[in-house]
């Protein structure tokens, strides 16, 4: 009989495995797309039409999409969520009062909703057969819902928020939202966050400066400025905010409209 030889058996060991790889897609101002490891994808904020977008038919560019994640009711965050949903059949992952009022007042499909996806700040849920966890943060912001009526005045919106993702073979992801700085971020520091989405426009969120100290407070591994620049009013060069992040040593990193960025794992890739 043919001997079988073991001698390649340490090299094999040696050899590092692959990775399970999440990519994290910016649309501008603060839309996001998050494909994980098995294929299940995520907008969140999906106002994919924003002048910064190079995508100029981006609803026609959207493939797939099984969840869409709402922080708050503003225009430039509900963006084109119904279109969206209609297209793919995504659910939504909001709060309970903007989830329900965007079914009544904006027709986002009333069955691609519920207990399982709509929550308030402090909830937890499981997406995608457990392969996401999302958790509802808070905000220090407003929230109201345009409706199709441009003379009713704006619907309630619910409690604005943020969101921790957690996602299994791959990064941690946090998004402020629209928020201020506060006190209790402190305790989003505890999350072992791998990527945090802080909005630095200031005027109706942080300036660069009370967006320094939310990264200082979540401390995580790599922070990616958004909600800037859309707008004149909204601050339009992150160098000031990336000095202050250098002072303290946090790693950062500016994303681009159209820009992709994977992660092996939890580490993600130059």
């Amino acid at each position: 009989m043919k001997k079988f030889s073991l001698a390649w058996l340490p090299l094999a060991l040696a050899l590092p495995l692959s990775a399970a790889t999440t990519t994290l897609t910016f649309h501008g101002h603060a839309a996001w797309e998050l494909t994980t490891p098995k294929g299940r994808v995520l907008f969140i904020d999906p106002w994919l039409s924003n002048p910064q977008n190079p995508d100029k038919k981006p609803l026609e560019s959207a493939k797939k999409a099984d969840y869409i994640l709402i922080t708050h009711g503003h225009f430039d965050h509900v963006g084109d969520a119904v279109a969206l949903a209609k297209k793919t059949k995504a659910r939504l992952v909001t709060n309970f009062e903007l989830g329900t009022n965007m079914a009544r007042l904006l027709d986002y499909p009333a069955d691609q909703m519920g207990f399982d996806t709509l929550m308030n700040v402090g909830g937890r849920v499981a997406l995608a057969d457990g392969e996401v966890v999302v958790e509802m943060t808070p905000a220090i912001h407003s929230s109201g819902l345009d409706t199709k009526d441009a003379k009713a005045p704006m619907a309630y919106g619910g409690e604005p928020a943020g969101f921790l993702i957690r996602i299994k073979d791959g990064p941690t992801i946090y998004d402020t939202g629209d928020t201020a700085y506060f006190r209790d971020m402190d305790q989003l520091g505890t999350a072992d966050v791998d990527v945090a989405l802080i909005n630095i426009g200031g005027h109706f969120g942080m300036e660069p400066d009370a967006a320094a100290m939310a990264a200082r407070a979540v401390n995580p591994r790599l922070v990616i400025p958004q909600h800037f620049g859309t707008f004149p009013i909204l601050t339009q060069d992150p160098a000031p905010f990336f000095k202050e992040l250098d002072d303290d040593k946090i790693p950062h990193r500016l994303m681009k409209p159209g820009d992709v960025l994977s992660f092996n794992g939890r580490e993600p890739q130059p």
